[in-house]
């Protein structure tokens, strides 16, 4: 996976490269903190994806999200993976639901500029188990971030992307994005214990790097959310921590080396109603229930 922070520094202080979910590394890249985007002049539409919205973790990356139907005075969201919650990676067919939390998480502008740090009052709802996500309640409404910061949440698309959909991967840790195209869909990815349903697979031009876990993966024609980074084949192992395998439908594994991952969210709003609240017993809600 896209490791998160700690779990990274540990490995790359023995070896030089990270270790399961893929998120963050103990240095930035020369190109990362102190500038805007590595993306090319040849993609224009991807410089209108900012990182307004966007939050870095202490060991990974996020984005304060709301759902089609959330109204401004409703508790902002904050989503992740499942893999960077404080209290560690849940277990196969764990699901974490309406626990207290104080995490905070540091707002950035359009630039990238921290502006504010926002504070979770519970975990919404996170889990490893067929995705990889974690939705945080914040103590703020979306109205008093905007009224504070000048800032609003970022949309969730209620309708699956499709391959060939231009992407941009935006980490608020690193301060840095990555732009590609959707290459296709993995039936199911395995990694280590886990495994996730119907994977976003990236074009290789997304070369996302620890501390990018959580960072939310904008469909550039829309600035809506489509998927939620979270992991890669490091070193063409198979389907051992950092190095997930793709399984088909017919049991066929491929393995991809060098190619990175994200979890669909489409299917998120559908277990949330009114006031944000979540409520995994709505019609078509298909997120794992505890």
């Amino acid at each position: 996976m896209n490791k998160p922070l700690l779990a990274a520094l540990a490995t790359l202080a023995v070896t030089g490269v990270g270790v399961a979910p893929a998120a963050a590394s103990s240095a930035a890249p020369a190109s990362s903190a102190a500038t805007a985007s590595p993306v090319s002049s040849a993609a224009p539409a991807v410089r209108a994806v900012s990182f307004a919205g966007t939050v870095a973790l202490s060991n990974c990356s996020g984005s304060v999200v709301r759902l089609p139907a959330s109204e401004d005075d409703d508790p902002a969201l904050v989503m992740s993976n499942g893999h960077c919650l404080e209290t560690g990676f849940p277990a196969a067919g764990e699901v974490v639901v309406d626990q207290p939390s104080s995490r905070t998480f540091g707002l950035l502008n359009a630039s990238g500029t921290r502006v504010g740090t926002l504070r979770a009052g519970k975990i919404a709802y996170a889990t490893m188990t067929d995705t990889d996500v974690s939705l945080y309640q914040l103590t703020s409404t979306y109205a008093q971030i905007r009224g504070s910061y000048g800032i609003s949440p970022l949309t969730l698309n209620d309708t699956r992307p499709t391959a060939g959909t231009a992407i941009t991967v935006v980490s608020g840790y690193w301060k840095r994005t990555y732009a590609c195209n959707v290459d296709g869909f993995a039936y199911r990815l395995k990694e280590g214990e886990w495994t996730w349903k119907d994977s976003v697979r990236y074009t290789s031009a997304c070369q996302t790097i620890g501390g990018t876990s959580g960072s939310p993966v904008v469909d550039n024609a829309t600035g809506k959310v489509v998927a939620v980074n979270n992991t890669g084949n490091e070193d063409g192992g198979r389907c051992t921590d950092n190095n997930p395998c793709e399984v088909a439908e017919d049991g066929t594994v491929t393995v991809r080396e060098g190619i990175n991952y994200g979890q669909q969210t489409y299917q998120i709003p559908a277990c949330f109603g009114l006031d944000n609240k979540l409520d995994l017993s709505r019609s078509g809600c298909a997120l794992p229930k505890p």
